[in-house]
């Protein structure tokens, strides 16, 4: 009885507001959402060079990581996120596919990231600004620690109850210190791309 009820819990969760379970990790792998957006059009979307550092916060299982990776080879992507055990499943996988400039860290998005000041080219977050606690705090993080004039780039899509749409997240993420660069897609699937200001806010 109290594993039918664990089970109940888990799937609840599923559904919910906040952090995605990893034990439903394997729906963030299902190859049918390539239907909603395959991780290498998302990759194509960020301006990355081959020396390009990256991170990407709350990879999940790694669903983005490899094509994200691919594209830096004399770079590095950083993986950042709460659960170790997504981390865990993430990097099995892309030391499976043969990708070795890769770092994992686990945190809470929502306090200081542990990284030096101006160190990212790229930021990434897919699904997971709608799941941080403290939205302005992880924003006010991110500002720091890309480089000047560095890429913060979001993609929101449905089914995600935490979806965020375009308008809140303009609002939320230029009074931090960035402009709004380009938008791909449509209300309920779109990537966003925005470009860190000189100065903080």
């Amino acid at each position: 009885m109290r594993k039918a009820s664990e089970h109940g819990d888990m799937a609840r969760a599923l559904w919910a507001r906040g952090v995605f379970p990893h034990q439903f990790s394997w729906l963030i792998d299902n190859p049918l959402r390539r239907l909603v957006l395959s991780p290498d059009t998302l990759a194509k979307r960020l301006p990355l060079s081959d020396s390009s550092r990256i991170l990407e916060l709350g990879p999940g299982s790694g669903y983005c990581s490899a094509a994200l990776a691919a594209r830096v080879p004399q770079g590095r992507l950083e993986l950042f996120d709460l659960q170790p055990e997504m981390l865990a499943k993430a990097e099995r996988k892309l030391q499976a596919g043969g990708h070795h400039n890769i770092g994992y860290t686990t945190g809470d998005a929502g306090e200081d990231l542990p990284f030096p000041d101006g160190h990212f080219d790229v930021a990434l977050l897919s699904s997971v600004l709608g799941e941080v606690r403290d939205q302005g705090r992880c924003l006010q993080s991110l500002h720091r620690v890309l480089r000047p004039t560095g890429t913060l780039a979001f993609h929101e899509s449905i089914p995600d109850p935490d979806l965020i749409r375009f308008k809140t997240l303009r609002g939320l993420v230029e009074p931090q210190g960035f402009k709004f660069q380009r938008r791909w897609g449509r209300p309920w699937n779109y990537t966003a791309t925005f470009v860190k200001s000189e100065s903080s806010p």
